[in-house]
């Protein structure tokens, strides 16, 4: 073969070969920088992901009262929705979520959407991590995850707010629910709103006599005996720290601070005295 026609096709050999190789590394490069996109219905730890609908993220934290003083924490927060629909209202926001990419992803939305600032994604376990400073609490999670949570949520500071998408904690009723119909929303469309009650489970003495008190979640009942004669508590009620019950036509209101209740004494109407009460035997 002629020397200079063996060098031309040896160059352009090379050329090809080089032009080649830029492809497939301008193509993987291009597959580097394509930005991580969930799939409804992907595997997660505990769950598969489905997102909340914008409409009811909004009606969720409505029915929490969400303000700028709130510190709020959801629970598997996905690509970040509610954590930045919260930091939107001014408070201060948390997502866990145990998928890394989706805490990347959760970032990025939070940097676009403009409240970096406010928010925050950790990838973490839920079952290992502290809820304690949030003032309110959103899931989107499955019963029986809910059912695990319960104990620690329960032990959250009386009221906190608790706020799901859809799923309830079996006994422990809701104190409010929610739901959205077409066209705000067209599947799980439900939110349900739970305070977290003060434990008044006890014996209190008053100056008027002792009270017996017995609680499931945020129903109370019990019976108040004084001058030897018991009588019932009827309509009791926990939201949060605020207790009220009934004896006979008598309505007590008070504030439960650990082991003290102090409030008001109403009848016919009006406030006619204070009373206050602590707790001698659990």
């Amino acid at each position: 073969m002629n020397r200079s026609r063996f060098w031309y096709w040896t160059v352009l050999a090379l050329c090809l070969s080089l032009a080649g190789a830029g492809i497939v590394s301008g193509q993987e490069a291009q597959q580097a920088q394509k930005p991580y996109e969930p799939q409804v219905g992907q595997a997660g730890k505990d769950v598969v992901w489905v997102p909340t609908s914008d409409a009811l993220v909004a009606t969720m934290l409505d029915l929490a009262k969400v303000t700028p003083q709130d510190v709020v924490l959801d629970l598997g927060s996905g690509d970040g929705r509610t954590v930045i629909a919260a930091a939107k209202l001014g408070a201060r926001a948390y997502g866990i979520e145990f998928n890394p990419d989706m805490v990347e992803l959760s970032k990025a939305n939070a940097a676009k959407a403009g409240v970096s600032e406010r928010t925050t994604f950790a990838k973490a376990d839920l079952f290992e991590s502290d809820f304690s400073h949030a003032t309110v609490i959103t899931m989107f999670l499955l019963p029986s995850i809910n059912m695990k949570l319960r104990p620690k949520l329960l032990d959250l500071k009386p009221g906190t707010r608790i706020v799901a998408n859809t799923f309830t904690m079996e006994d422990w009723e809701a104190d409010q629910t929610v739901t959205l119909s077409e066209p705000d929303c067209t599947s799980w469309c439900t939110a349900l709103l739970w305070i977290v009650p003060a434990k008044v489970q006890g014996t209190w003495r008053t100056a008027q006599g002792e009270i017996t008190l017995f609680q499931q979640f945020q129903k109370v009942t019990g019976t108040w005996a004084s001058g030897g004669v018991k009588t019932g508590i009827s309509e009791g009620r926990l939201t949060g720290d605020q207790l009220t019950f009934a004896v006979g036509n008598t309505r007590y209101t008070g504030r439960v601070s650990g082991d003290t209740i102090q409030g008001s004494v109403a009848s016919g109407g009006s406030t006619n005295g204070q009373w206050s009460a602590t707790r001698i035997a659990p």
